[in-house]
Order: C-alpha cells, then structure tokens, then sequence
C-alpha cells in the first residue's frame, strides 16, 4: 500500500517556507522544493542536492540561499522520505527502485549541467546516476559517502545502527539525526525531522535504508555501485570531496573516495571541521559558501561530457 503524509505535519517546519512540487515516478510522487535561476550571477547551473537516511530536503535549507544565488537549487525527497510517497511494506524498499524513481526524476525535470551535491544514500544513487548519465552533470561534490560494492568493510558503528534502526521497538527519527550532528539542535529543527514520520506505517522507508548497503558482491545493488565505480574512475570533470572531521560513520571512504575520481585531487584537501554525518546542519553556510568558490573556479558548459 502506497502512503502519502498529511500536509498539516509541515506546518511548523522552521525556515523552510519552500512550495512542494510534485514528480511522478511511476506509482509514487516524489517531492521536491526548488529556488535560485539557472541564470544567477550570469551563469547556467543548476544544483541538485541529494540527502540521505533518515532526513528529508530540509537538511538543506542552510545552503540553499547560499547556492540559489549561483543558479537554479533542485532538492528532492528521496522515496520513503519527506513529503514523498512511501510504501508500508518493506519489501518494496530496493536499491532498484530508489535509483529508478531518482533517474526518472531527473530525466523528467530534464536536469542539465547540474552540479550534484550529495551526502549519506544521496551519494550512492546519485553518484551512480552520474556515472551512468555523464552528459546531464558537470561537477560532482560527494559528502559523507561512498559506493559500497560489498568487497568493502563497514564500521562496527555502522552495524550497530543499521541493526537499530531496522529492529528498534520505537524509532525516533529526531533523535537519530541529532545524534548524527556535532552541535545540538533546537528543539523545532529536532520536530521537523520528525514531521514525515508520523507514525510506524511510515517508517518502512526509513527502516530499510541500511539494510540496502551491499555486504557481499552478490548482493543486490552491488552490481550498480561497482560499475559506478569503474565509470567514476575514469570520469574526467571537476570533483571536489567535503566530508566532515567527525563522521564515524563515512570518515574511512574520503580517501579512497578522492582516489577513485581522478580530478579529486585537483581540489582542496580539506576536512569540514566542527561537523559530523550531517554535516549541512552543522556547517551548511561554510559548505555551501565552498561550493559556489568550486563552481566559480571550475566553469562548464552543458555540452561537456566525462
């Protein structure tokens, strides 16, 4: 059974006064907000920022302002999350459908020269769609990611959440996304992230997000995520690498992650401090600010290819 969250649960979402919009990607709308002009500041961009497990689109209205004044900023509710629809049932939660209903998103906005801002399961699909539509992205900024193929280790952190999360009795959303974050968060930010999840049958989405990580190359999705590593591998427009110093989730895939895509390391080597896995609430106007200098100092056209 499809689901749909009742619009009243936004209504005392702080700062974020965004208009959903609606894409159809099969049987489900995905949501999304969007500011800026793609012909800001003279320019033709267009950013698309991709959260990750469990938030929704309001994890970036910090860098949002920051972006929209350098183009057009595209930010969807992954499946399962924000306002978009979600199943109840778990078993409709694959790799397969998230990246599918990501792809037919971008294809039906017909999103060009995008800039693809990315964190956490926003950088799996994303940069797997990146690797395999080349021609519609122009630079890349992987956050607090990776591309797990399943020949990788992951942290004893890792499974220690990914086993919460899937089996916990009563799951706090707000809790979880504060305990990610290195500063505290105020009371009605901690709310928000709660908005989409106003009971269990809503949560499927946000259950089944860890448990969709590869542990073997066998595993569904691992075969998406190892080609996208080949692809990025040989990807030849700018990439620029921002993790945060106190993520124990992602901090070990940052330098194999600037090692994979060759012109990584033609970018800054740095590390965004003060931050951790949800790094655009505790740094989002830094980020942001650092996007725009990448985009500044690495101009495309949409005409280019990797």
């Amino acid at each position: 059974m499809v689901v749909s969250v009742p619009a009243e649960r936004f209504e005392d979402v702080p700062d974020f006064d965004y208009d959903p919009q609606y894409v159809s990607v099969g049987e489900l709308d995905m949501a999304y907000v969007e500011t800026g002009d793609e012909s800001a500041d003279g320019g033709d961009e267009t950013f698309l920022c991709l959260h990750g497990e469990p938030t929704w689109s309001f994890l970036y209205r910090k860098m949002m302002p920051i972006l929209a004044e350098r183009g057009r900023v595209v930010v969807p509710d992954l499946i399962g999350c924000g306002r978009s629809d979600r199943y109840e049932d778990r078993e409709e939660y694959t790799v397969e459908m998230h990246y599918d209903a990501l792809r037919t998103f971008v294809e039906e906005l017909e999103l060009t020269n995008v800039t693809l801002v990315c964190q956490d399961w926003g950088g799996l699909l994303g940069l797997s769609l990146a690797a395999n539509q080349p021609e519609r992205f122009a630079r890349l900024v992987p956050m607090n990611t990776g591309l797990p193929d399943g020949t990788q280790e992951m942290t004893e952190t890792w499974h220690a959440f990914a086993e919460m999360v899937a089996t916990a009795e009563e799951l706090d959303i707000g809790d979880l996304v504060e305990n990610g974050c290195y500063r505290e968060l105020s009371a009605d930010v901690v709310d928000a992230y709660r908005a989409p999840f106003p009971d269990e049958r809503y949560m499927a989405g946000a259950r089944t997000f860890p448990g969709l990580v590869p542990q073997s190359p066998d595993d569904p999705g691992a075969e998406l995520f190892a080609d996208a590593r080949d692809r990025l591998a040989e990807w030849e427009k700018p990439a620029f690498v921002l993790f945060a110093e106190h993520d124990p989730i992602t901090a070990d895939n940052r330098d194999p992650l600037r090692e994979l895509v060759p012109t990584a390391s033609e970018q800054p080597d740095v590390w965004i401090d003060e931050a951790a896995h949800f790094l655009q609430e505790d740094a989002g106007e830094r980020i942001a600010r650092r996007i725009v200098d990448f985009v500044d100092r690495t101009p495309s056209t949409s005409s280019s290819s990797s």
